[in-house]
């Protein structure tokens, strides 16, 4: 089984840009969107095509030991355009399931390939950012990013580019424990495929530890820090600088009651209850003065 890595990010980020530390003759490229790579060099590619049969014949000839889907999510996008005309939901079925086809060869293929599917970010309703795709089947029943131990987000800032590598609280990014030095590196795809292949002992001539160690400092970035959720900072901080609340006791008035002969009503002063009408009036003007 090939070890599957998702790179998330939106057009222009980065994605494709971090395969330029790749050599030519070890890349197995399929570009549905036949677009030019943005740097010189080129790969053993198979562009322009979405038919899954055609994309997963030319993986299994090419006997790369690195596979990479660039604009994975125009697998989807391109046949759903094309069949658009089309009513009823054959075609989001058969549009998706060969999209998940390519997952599963992906996982069939042997234990020293390493395959990258780069896609583009889909933001939700709710603000959280995932995998793009089209329809709710690959949604509701199969989490995309479930089906991988790494998936990395392109990320720029002050004119660099970035990979983030850990969870923001809103979005699908993950990697194994201890795999990478910081929350963001540079965006090389290249480091990254040494990364995993070192991480899992992949193949026979992976990188040792202390030459990864001398490649992380090349491209760790201590700057970037991870993003701290403010809501459940608040509910912590809130928690901790609260106070415990006093136990007020209240003390109750102890009416003693004696019993007696009852106050007739008649024999009450009628002035305790009814003030004259000219102390009312004295004392309204007193107060208006």
């Amino acid at each position: 089984m090939a070890i599957k890595t998702l790179i998330l990010g939106e057009s222009g980020t980065g994605k494709s840009t971090s395969l330029r530390n790749f050599d030519p003759g070890e890349v197995c490229y399929i570009n549905p969107a036949k677009k030019p790579l943005p740097f010189k060099g080129k790969f053993e590619a198979l562009t322009g095509t979405t038919d899954i049969r055609q994309i997963s014949k030319f993986i299994r000839a090419s006997n790369k030991k690195i596979v990479i889907v660039d604009d994975g999510q125009y697998l989807m996008s391109f046949p759903y355009m094309q069949r658009l005309k089309e009513t009823g939901w054959d075609k989001y079925n058969d549009i998706q399931s060969d999209y998940f086809q390519l997952f599963d060869l992906a996982d069939n293929l042997p234990d020293d390939v390493t395959v990258y599917f780069l896609s583009h970010i889909q933001i939700m309703d709710d603000g959280r950012q995932k995998i793009k795709t089209i329809g709710k089947m690959l949604d509701e029943k199969i989490t995309i990013e479930g089906m991988f131990t790494t998936v990395l987000k392109t990320y720029v800032s002050d004119g660099k580019y970035y990979f983030l590598t850990q969870n923001s609280g809103n979005d699908t990014v993950k990697s194994p424990m201890g795999m990478f030095p910081t929350f963001a590196i540079d965006n090389d795809l290249n480091y990254v495929d040494e990364k995993i292949r070192n991480y899992y002992e992949i193949g026979e001539d992976f990188k040792s530890d202390e030459e990864m160690k001398k490649a992380d400092e090349k491209v760790k970035n201590e700057e970037i820090e991870k993003p701290v959720d403010r809501k459940a900072r608040r509910n912590k901080d809130k928690g901790k600088d609260e106070k415990p609340k006093r136990e007020r006791k209240v003390k109750e008035d102890k009416i003693e009651v004696v019993e007696g002969d009852p106050i007739p009503f008649d024999e009450v002063p009628d002035s305790e209850f009814n003030p004259p009408v000219e102390n009312k009036r004295k004392s309204r003007k007193k107060s208006e003065e």
